[in-house]
Order: C-alpha cells, then structure tokens, then sequence
C-alpha cells in the first residue's frame, strides 16, 4: 500500500506525460480532440486507469478509444521512462461521461429553474444563477450580460468624485 501522496504525483505525473504524449507524439488525427481528465491508480500501483474526454460524436469517442487501445502500449512506454518506479503498472484507457454528465444536470436546473418562474412569477426579481462555467451558458441558452449592482456603481462613482480627506 502506498503513501496517498506518493498516489496523487504519481498520478499527476502519469496524465501530464500521457496528455503530452498524445498531443505531439502520437502522429494520428484522431488523437486531436482528445483530452486527458484524470488518473486513477491502484492502491497497490499495479494498475491504473486513465480517463480521457473527446470533443465530437459517439462515432469520434469510438475512434478515439480504437486509437488509445492501438497506441496504449506506446504510450505507456513513454510515461515509464519518466516515472521512477521498479515496476510500471499496466495503464487502460476509460472514457469519462462527467462532463456530459454535469451539462445534463446544469440544464436540468436551469430548465426547472424557468419552471419555477413560470408558477411563481416572483422569482424573477431574484438574481439569477449564473454557471461557473461560461461555456455552459452558451449551451444553455443563457448567455446574458449581468448589470451591476447600483450600490457598486454608486459606491465606484464617489470615490471617482470625492477628494481624499486624509491627502489634504
């Protein structure tokens, strides 16, 4: 059993060699909208999981998982040669649905959030929750300037306005 953060930098280390190695060296187009997500290994360091995300389709996910099976034994070969380890563990690659994931509960709350409003007609008065994420505004149909509070604007324009008492 190893140490938590022996765990934690050998996985760090593992993602940030895969994520380069996918990037520029592995000399397939399909590898081009790939993006490492995470890095999970066994608490024994004999195995490890390697999570990835791909921009496009269910038929771009299916090249991309087609291409890393292909290019796995490659790409553990480059990250072994910079870890420092007796033994390498045996990398697999695993799709990761969290960000689909976290889009589809977003835009559940937002749709039952205008829900709400359409039932109770003085939650529009409330300050709307804007996502962390811009993205997900954009993809939500969300996309709106937010004006600033008058208090800010009041509080910026007077100290534009009044001359500093302690200066004088």
């Amino acid at each position: 059993m190893a140490n938590p953060r022996t765990i934690a930098r050998l996985e760090a280390r593992i993602q940030e060699r895969a994520a380069y190695c996918l990037q520029f060296e592995v000399n397939d187009p399909r590898a081009s909208f790939i993006t490492i997500t995470r890095v999970k290994l066994s608490s024994d360091l004999t195995s490890g999981k390697i999570y990835y995300s791909v921009l496009g389709d269910a038929s771009d996910k299916s090249k991309a998982q087609h291409m890393l099976d292909h290019a796995a034994g490659y790409i553990q070969r480059q990250v072994s040669r910079v870890l420092e380890m007796r033994r390498m563990p045996h990398l697999t690659f695993r799709y990761d649905d969290s960000a689909e994931h976290a889009m589809d509960i977003a835009k559940l709350i937002h749709e039952a959030r205008v829900h709400d409003m359409e039932i109770n007609p003085k939650l529009k008065d409330e300050p709307p929750v804007v996502p962390a994420d811009p993205r997900l505004e954009e993809e939500l149909g969300i996309a709106e300037p937010i004006a600033e509070s008058p208090a800010r604007e009041d509080a910026e324009g007077l100290e534009a306005d009044e001359p500093d008492e302690r200066a004088g």
